[in-house]
């Protein structure tokens, strides 16, 4: 009987958490707290990152300068040189950002997984099954951002940013509740998906940066351009942009959700699973 009553509670609990963060107004609250979160007033800047303290882990222990001027610029905030080591083997492929593995593994055919018994296609995901071709039968990994972790992404690897794709979409919130209730979820929400070439060994991997509710934008340092729900330049974009390992590629608006692909004979680093925090630089997988 307590065991039940446990389970009842921890359901209420689910169902709470998914109807205040998915069934409100999404995208219309997202464009609310994009313009809040830019306020620069003392008080307001104060209170709301107090607040956000209140209910959060956040640590500003690595942040590069001890005050910020808005809500907006500590989301965004840059780290502090040595904050982070990248792992300097060639036959790593480094995480592009702190975060917590979801699903990974194998790419079955085109078939990736965003929780336990919810299959979507990658090709969905890309928006061009011709896209997702190099990375059939290959490696995923999911990567959750949480609100109060760092929320730039890097370059996993010495690579030639070659192609980007933007995808305008829904503002879904993607925490592990709605992921197990919410079909294709990534596939619904805004996205852009970054198709990089690798200096050694010319293989393409992907990374694919899910916007969810509060956040959907997105800065990609390779197009210049805040990429977000009013954008409404080219869908495709050919690029030509170096970088080396570790070199800041973009950031979020808040925190979300970075999908990345490899292809077939790449295989996951040691530890990488379901539930693992990992820091941008360390170990993600392992280069053929």
């Amino acid at each position: 009987m307590k065991l039940q009553t446990l389970r009842d509670s921890l359901l209420q609990q689910e169902d709470l958490n998914f109807l205040l963060t998915n069934r409100v107004p999404r995208i219309a609250l997202t464009r609310f707290m994009g313009w809040f979160s830019k306020r620069r007033h003392p008080w307001v800047r104060s209170l709301s990152i107090g607040t956000w303290r209140l209910f959060t882990e956040l640590d500003l222990s690595d942040a590069k300068k001890p005050h910020f001027d808005s809500l907006h610029d500590c989301f965004t905030r840059e780290l502090r040189p040595g904050a982070r080591r990248v792992d300097p083997d060639p036959a790593v492929l480094a995480s592009p950002c702190d975060g917590i593995v979801g699903a990974c593994g194998e790419v079955q055919g085109t078939q990736v997984f965003q929780a336990k018994g919810f299959p979507y296609s990658a090709a969905e995901l890309f928006g061009d099954a011709e896209a997702v071709e190099p990375f059939r039968d290959g490696c995923y990994v999911t990567l959750r951002l949480t609100s109060s972790m760092y929320h730039r992404f890097h370059a996993p690897h010495d690579s030639r940013v070659e192609h980007v794709s933007y995808l305008s979409g829904d503002t879904w919130n993607v925490n592990p509740i709605a992921l197990k209730r919410v079909e294709r979820l990534f596939c619904r929400n805004e996205r852009a998906v970054i198709r990089a070439r690798l200096a050694s060994g010319g293989h393409v991997v992907a990374l694919v940066p899910v916007a969810a509710i509060l956040v959907a934008s997105m800065r990609l340092h390779c197009l210049n351009v805040l990429l977000h729900l009013g954008y409404r330049g080219p869908a495709h974009t050919a690029c030509r942009v170096d970088y080396r390992k570790g070199d800041e590629m973009g950031w979020f608006e808040h925190g979300s959700t970075i999908i990345v692909f490899a292809p077939k004979g790449f295989t996951l680093a040691p530890g990488i699973e379901a539930g693992h925090r990992i820091r941008m630089g360390e170990a993600l997988m392992v280069v053929p």
